[in-house]
């Protein structure tokens, strides 16, 4: 899965970097340690314009009674996406791209677990491909967006690490996942599938991440050399 990640751009560079149109959100404070239902970036299509707005991490179906479901949602299993009721109608018609600096993964060691940082060989921005959802609270009536993260195999630098990874999509394809008029799941589950994997970097980090209040720019630094005892 992709519990943690970085969001630690502004939106303008966010908006420059994925040909965004319009910017339709307030700046949110760098994040070195997003969390589940953390507001996040996030560029969706409508009326033929790349939007960059602020969607809450978790996804809420259009049906959901509370926001309870949202913590269980924040990642959708590309094998299961077009199948699972809390996916399937956004799998169809609302896809996203969601910014990340990097995601953190944490390996089983020992005496316990080893947190990494894993990012881009080139260090630019990751666009993970996600799903939203606009859902409406039945008690104040607000209309709250919200999204979550395709994850799938891993690529042979992270399988040592997890069993899973974020799906990151080249920039050839942001544009056939985020037109919202294909709703072709078959043919998007065949591309997914059959993704290369992205070139990465890793480097072990601090546990200080394991707590979401600490959220500081040294939580992705890397450990010194022999720091590591676990």
């Amino acid at each position: 899965m992709c519990g943690r990640f970085v969001q630690s751009q502004s939106p303008n560079i966010y908006a420059e970097f994925f040909g965004a149109d319009v910017i339709k959100t307030e700046e949110l404070k760098a994040s070195y340690n997003v969390a589940p239902t953390d507001p996040v970036y996030a560029i969706a299509e409508h009326d033929d314009q790349r939007i960059l707005g602020t969607f809450k991490w978790g996804l809420l179906p259009f049906w959901a009674k509370d926001r309870k479901l949202a913590a269980r949602n924040i990642n959708a299993r590309v094998e299961t996406v077009a199948e699972k009721s809390s996916f399937r109608e956004s799998f169809e018609r609302r896809r996203c791209l969601i910014p990340a600096d990097g995601f953190y993964e944490w390996e089983v060691k020992p005496k316990g677990k080893l947190p990494h940082f894993i990012y881009t060989a080139d260090q630019r921005p990751m666009a993970l491909a996600g799903l939203w959802s606009s859902w409406k609270d039945p008690e104040t009536g607000e209309r709250v967006r919200t999204c979550t993260i395709l994850t799938g195999e891993p690529n042979d630098l992270v399988a040592p690490i997890h069993d899973r990874m974020p799906i990151s999509l080249p920039r050839g394809l942001w544009s056939v996942w985020l037109d919202p008029d294909n709703h072709d799941t078959g043919a998007l589950g065949e591309l997914l599938g059959t993704l290369r994997k992205p070139d990465l970097a890793e480097h072990p980090v601090s546990t200080l991440v394991n707590k979401v209040q600490n959220n500081v720019p040294e939580l992705i630094e890397p450990l010194e050399t022999g720091a590591v005892d676990l």
